[in-house]
């Protein structure tokens, strides 16, 4: 049993406040300087059904959820049948005595239930009946020894707006649990949180789609338009929260095909402009998409990834739209997609997005999922001057002031690299034909054949430049360790945690991370299959899409298939067992 280090969960009816108190259990594990990792599941209705939120928290950097429970908060009774196998020995179970008779299950299993009754600390305070919910927070927190101050300033930030009141009976109703489980349980508990600062500055407790956000405010993001869909929705949350702030323009549109032809139009005015939605919002985006590639329009999409097809699973993960992405819209034009695997990734490769669009002129797409749009983690502060900013190639004014009056702008100049000047609308003698049809060098449509190749050829030569530009993957761990592990996005940190768990029996492994999707690193990656002792590709979705990917690039397949399609992120634990299997057959 790792020492400071456990794994709590709190589940009840939609309604109950779990999310929030979820939330502000993960925030004051965070302020006691440990490292945070949680992750929430809740269906996908408007009203009702059984939510869960899940906060792993120590004293070591922790880079995904587990699967054993060492707390388990229940709201109702339904959670205790539907996570009791989940408790780790030991573990204990917090429930509402007035719930009535409870089945504790197997006899024999070494789980702790501890019964405290919700309503009537409640009702001796004069508070409000869903405020249990911190009745319930403040029995975690004694229970698991932890410090009750941290908690209270939580609250107290959490309901600054709701006035003194509300936080007085908020946090009286904590108080009024920690209490009731400290003067009627023994303190014979195995699982315990200490903290070991009084909270590192610096250190952030955000969301991949909270850092995406900031990243793309630090890059210079002027616009951004989206329709809300699961779980791209607190993109817009969060950039709407901070639309004054920043002096961004924030449109809330009527559909995914408005929000990225509005991207669009911002995007041939010069401003940096963003869009975002999951795979059926994509779909309808994708007649856009093509429409920037081919006027040559620099925006950035995030496709923040949910199981489908169709509405599919909308409040779930899974990563079934690489290939998707890599063959959206018809024809050939550069297709450039990122794919980061934590906060940090999310934060500099949004970042890196707007620069990559502007300076090749092109749409980037920033593929991420549920799992990593949606789950706290803790981070150290962003080093935001590593970011910098690339405007791209525009016309120089004496460029233009030469030009004679007669004919447009040579917008679509041929050049070696396939990057032409820009100019945005009021550039005087910068006028142009921006057109979704084959067009020549001024915007004008045409068939004919000449001009057609040589202009497929200049779009094209971005993505052979962008190529050599970005830094190719590196392997992480020993380099002639027994199994290869490749991946992209979200699964990353079950890797890592799988890794160590591998490590400590002696087992070699080692990760390759693929952050770019397109355009791929087709030698090195091939490079390292070849030298490789034995692959294995981990991937959420039913075909193994990234490894047909790695084929089709490389022409090397990978030796074996870890995957996940039930809507559930990878556990380490699944990972671990899995390499464990690999190395068993040899």
């Amino acid at each position: 049993m790792e020492k400071n280090i456990l794994t709590w969960k709190i589940g009840g009816k939609a309604g109950e406040g779990i999310m929030s108190t979820g939330l502000i259990f993960s925030q004051s594990c965070s302020r006691g300087g440990l490292h945070v990792f949680d992750i929430n599941e809740y269906p996908s209705l408007i009203k009702g059904g059984h939510n869960t939120l899940q906060v792993r928290a120590g004293s070591r950097r922790i880079y995904s959820q587990s699967r054993n429970v060492e707390v388990l908060v229940a709201l109702n009774k339904e959670t205790i049948y539907m996570h009791m196998d989940e408790l780790s020995k030991g573990g204990g179970i917090i429930h509402d005595s007035d719930d009535g008779e409870i089945n504790k299950g197997e006899k024999g299993r070494d789980i702790r239930f501890y019964p405290v009754p919700f309503k009537k600390l409640i009702e001796e305070i004069g508070a409000q009946t869903i405020m249990k919910n911190n009745v319930a927070l403040g029995a975690s927190i004694a229970l698991i020894d932890y410090d009750f101050e941290l908690l209270s300033g939580v609250i107290k930030d959490t309901f600054r707006r709701k006035g003194e009141n509300i936080i007085a009976d908020n946090i009286n109703a904590a108080r009024a649990g920690f209490d009731y489980m400290k003067n009627n349980f023994p303190d014979d508990f195995a699982y315990k949180l200490k903290k070991i600062a009084a909270g590192k500055p610096g250190r952030m407790l955000l969301t991949g789609n909270d850092a995406l956000c900031m990243g793309a405010i630090r890059a210079g993001c002027k616009f951004y338009s989206a329709y809300p869909m699961t779980p791209a929705s607190s993109i817009l949350h969060f950039m709407a929260a901070n639309e004054r702030r920043f002096n961004i323009v924030v449109k809330h549109t009527e559909d995914e095909i408005s929000a990225i032809n509005m991207a669009i139009g911002a995007g041939f005015a010069g401003v940096r402009a963003m869009c975002a939605t999951s795979g059926g919002g994509f779909c309808l985006m994708s007649e856009g998409y093509g429409l920037a590639g081919i006027t040559e329009i620099p925006i950035v999409v995030v496709n923040a990834m949910r199981p489908g097809p169709s509405t599919g699973m909308p409040t779930w993960t899974e990563q079934g739209d690489f290939r998707f992405v890599l063959g959206a819209s018809q024809g050939d034009f550069p297709r450039i997609v990122l794919v980061p695997g934590d906060a940090e990734e999310c934060f500099y490769l949004a970042a890196e997005a707007f620069n990559i669009a502007e300076k090749y002129q092109n749409p980037v797409i920033i593929l991420t999922d549920k799992h990593l749009a949606e789950s706290h983690m803790t981070a150290e502060k962003f080093d935001t001057g590593r970011v910098t900013i690339d405007r791209g190639l525009y016309a120089a004014s004496e460029e233009l002031a030469e030009s004679d009056d007669k004919t447009f702008f040579k917008r679509y100049r041929f050049t070696e690299s396939g990057i032409s000047p820009r100019t945005i609308p009021g550039m005087k003698k910068g006028i142009y034909t921006a057109t979704s049809d084959e067009h020549d060098e001024e915007g004008v449509i045409t068939e004919d054949i000449e001009n057609r190749v040589k202009m497929m050829q200049k779009r094209m030569r971005k993505q052979e430049n962008l190529a050599q530009e970005l830094p190719p993957p590196e392997l992480v761990g020993p380099q002639d360790a027994d199994i290869t592990i490749i991946a992209a996005g979200s699964t990353k940190g079950a890797i890592i945690e799988a890794m160590q768990m591998l490590e400590t029996e002696g087992i070699s492994v080692n990760f390759l991370q693929i952050v770019y999707l397109s355009p791929f690193h087709s030698e090195k990656v091939a490079e390292i299959i070849d030298n490789a002792k034995k692959t294995v590709v981990v991937e959420n979705n039913f075909t193994g899409q990234l490894a047909d990917i790695i084929k089709e690039k490389t022409g090397k397949s990978v030796d074996e298939k870890i995957l996940k399609y039930d809507g559930r992120p990878f556990y380490p634990e699944e990972v671990y067992n899995s390499i464990k299997e690999v190395v068993a057959r040899g």
